[in-house]
This record gives structure tokens, C-alpha cells and sequence, in this order.
């Protein structure tokens, strides 16, 4: 083998080393990135499903009170339709049908 022959041989090995050397760390800085970024998904996926809960409960109260304000109006509603039947009996001096 020449010189020139083992030179150039050499000089490929050296660029693959680095070419290896660059690849890795490349490699694993990606890793590092994608480790950081799950964990980052992970905590807003949490923030999220808690926010999401809190939601579930203020509407599982805003139902709960609509209920109650309907069985409130349902009873005022009777009432007032009591009162307008004695008013009705009052003026027309006759029990109405029903």
C-alpha cells in the first residue's frame, strides 16, 4: 500500500468517525427533546382532564339548580293559577270547569 493510499483510507475513516460522532449526538439531543416535550404533554393532558373535571362539576351544579329553580317556578305557577281560579269564581260567581 502507498502512502497516498493509506492516507485517503485514513482521512475516510476520520470523516466517518465524526460523521458517527455528529450523528449520536444529534441522536440524543433529539431524545432529550422528545423526553421534555412528553413530559410537557403530560402535565397539560393533566391541567387539561382537571380543568375539564372542574367544568363537569359547574355544570352538574348548573343543573341542579336549574332543577330547582323549575320545581320553585312549577309551584308558583299553581299557586298563581289557584289565586286566578278564586278570582275567576269572585267575578263570574260560577266554579270553573276542570
Amino acid at each position: 500500500m502507498s502512502v497516498e493510499l493509506i492516507s485517503i483510507l485514513t482521512a475516510i475513516v476520520a470523516v466517518g468517525v465524526a460523521l458517527a460522532g455528529v450523528i449520536l449526538a444529534s441522536s440524543r439531543g433529539l431524545r432529550q427533546d422528545m423526553a421534555r416535550l412528553d413530559v410537557r404533554i403530560s402535565a397539560l393532558e393533566s391541567r387539561q382532564e382537571a380543568r375539564l373535571n372542574d367544568l363537569r362539576g359547574e355544570i352538574g351544579e348548573l343543573r341542579e339548580r336549574m332543577a330547582h329553580e323549575v320545581s320553585e317556578l312549577r309551584e308558583r305557577m299553581a299557586k298563581l293559577e289557584g289565586l286566578l281560579e278564586g278570582l275567576r269564581e269572585a267575578v263570574t260567581g260560577r266554579v270553573a270547569a276542570g
